[in-house]
């Protein structure tokens, strides 16, 4: 089959398969992400998220991961909720209100790739989802799915930010998608402004060490005292995506495994003070919630109310 057939074969799937925008690009050397990475690690805006200097060539050059990689496939998935569950309530990011979503996406990946094998032969390929030193949205942008905002999310004209990202690199040739090469964020600043600990810097610069995120899941150890409370989140943080006027494009998901549980529903803010670790594990057992541990779950529990 030509490229042609073989890139509307994929993307049939991709949506088939329940992913709501697939993109291609080029496999090739990443060039200005490589420069802009390589002074983001030299500011230490990784803190001490030390695996993000790991692996620099693999980072910004997809065919040191596939070897003879042609092309870049991009993947997106809707995880905004119907109902937001944080209120006056400790806040957990929307991404972790379901099941851990790293199982779900690797499986389509995996059903996609058999597929291509299936249809169009013997490609050699691997799926990644946060696994692997992958730079997902600048893959997106090239793809033409979307451009990066001020807060450093992809977001897709007219369907907001809510959406992981995977990618999928093979080694055959396919028909490239235009890069998104248009900034919609224009003059506004409210991720900027909003943001409690201003880890969002001008020119779409994220302090990573600044960043809610990176306190709750990143960090180990105890806080010290110049750590802020932190606005009530205790896992993950939405607020520079919840100010973002593209949001307001942002529809629920239709994917069972991503609601949450009865008991997520049903926690008040007094259950998860005295939260134990069976407690834990019986309501954030498949969550991504569980990549930040049970102590330091409660670490952050406690921060919040003045307890340590």
């Amino acid at each position: 089959m030509t490229k042609g057939k073989n890139t509307d074969l994929i993307k049939n799937e991709a949506l088939r398969l329940g992913f709501d925008f697939c993109g291609i690009a080029k496999a090739d050397f990443m060039n200005e992400d490589a420069r802009r990475l390589e002074k983001w690690l030299a500011q230490n805006y990784n803190g001490k998220m030390g695996y993000m200097a790991n692996h620099f060539d693999m980072r910004v050059d997809p065919r040191k991961l596939v070897p003879d990689a042609k092309s870049v496939i991009t993947l997106m998935l809707n995880y905004y909720p119907e109902v937001s569950l944080n209120g006056s309530n400790y806040k957990i990011a929307r991404y972790a209100y379901g099941e851990d979503y790293h199982e779900l996406i690797r499986s389509k990946l995996n059903l996609l790739l058999e597929f291509i094998r299936d249809q169009i032969g013997d490609v050699q390929g691997r799926g990644f989802v946060d696994s692997a030193p992958v730079l997902e949205r600048s893959w997106a942008m090239r793809s033409g799915l979307g451009w990066i905002g001020k807060n450093g999310n992809l977001i897709a004209k007219g369907a907001g930010s809510y959406y992981f990202l995977a990618t999928l690199i093979v080694d055959l040739e396919l028909e490239f998608d235009n890069s998104f090469n248009v900034d919609h964020c224009g003059s506004c600043t409210k991720c900027l402004d909003a943001c409690p600990t201003e880890a969002i810097l001008p020119e779409r610069v994220i302090n990573g060490s600044k960043c809610i995120s990176y306190y709750t899941i990143e960090l180990k150890g105890e806080f010290d005292t110049s750590i802020p409370r932190l606005d009530n989140w205790v896992f993950g943080c939405d607020i520079c995506q919840e100010v973002c006027p593209w949001n307001r494009f942002s529809k629920p998901h239709s994917i069972p495994e991503f609601n949450p549980s009865e008991d997520f529903i049903n926690a008040s803010k007094s259950n998860w003070i005295e939260v134990t670790e069976k407690t834990f594990n019986v309501i954030f057992g498949k969550s991504a919630v569980k990549r930040t541990k049970f102590k330091h779950f409660l670490r952050n529990i406690k921060w919040q109310n003045h307890l340590v």
